[in-house]
């Protein structure tokens, strides 16, 4: 159960990186209104993302035979889609997107709301998730009991909660010299590591399939 629950927390901390309208405007938020509104901003997102989490952990419950019967399948349509969003981070230019949004001076409450709202009515949300889960490699007798369900949202939420406040917290230190030359390296950086743990799912799915 350990090891499934370290594994939710990777998968909450890597569906977090992507720097979409959610980073950009925790980012923003943090630089004009601290750390505790960007915090609050991510963390509206990472309850939607829960949500996002409850249902891929319960399709996966449910179609676990399909999934195991055709594990190779899973991996390569899996590792592309997780290649496909490495690259489109690699080569985002989280610049431009800063440059279009506004901070609007609001609450903490209501930036938690806002983050929620952005994320739910994501739908590449819950592809993520899926792939998030499925890369992961959790096995499906993680889903047989009640117990397991709530241990492997915890770990989503617990991740997910990790990355923004790692990321508001950051900004907030440096947020009088924060450089945007900055941002743009360290969104490519997650970008090919992205790519390059698709890249890996998809050799992996390629050798189930020709070799195995």
């Amino acid at each position: 159960m350990l090891i499934n629950f370290l594994k939710a927390l990777i998968v909450g901390i890597a569906v977090s990186i992507p720097l979409g309208p959610v980073g950009v405007l925790c980012i923003q938020k943090t630089i004009s209104k601290g750390q505790l509104n960007g915090f609050s901003l991510g963390m509206g997102a990472a309850l939607a993302d829960l949500f996002f989490a409850a249902i891929a952990l319960f399709s996966l419950a449910f179609v676990s035979e399909f999934l195991a019967a055709n594990r190779a399948w899973v991996l390569l349509v899996g590792g592309a889609v997780i290649l496909v969003l490495g690259f489109r981070l690699l080569f985002k230019n989280p610049l431009a997107l800063l440059r279009e949004k506004k901070v609007k001076q609001t609450g903490k409450l209501t930036d938690g709301v806002q983050g929620f709202v952005i994320t739910l009515t994501n739908p590449g949300a819950l592809v993520l998730m899926l792939s998030g889960f499925a890369f992961a490699g959790i096995k499906p007798e993680a889903f047989d009991v009640p117990l397991s369900m709530v241990v492997l949202l915890s770990g989503v939420f617990l991740g997910e909660a990790i990355w923004w406040f790692s990321l508001s917290a950051l900004v907030n230190i440096f947020r009088s010299r924060f450089s945007l030359r900055g941002l743009l390296v360290m969104n490519r950086i997650a970008g090919a590591l992205i790519a390059a743990c698709g890249l890996v799912s998809l050799f992996e799915g390629i050798y189930e399939l020709v070799i195995l």
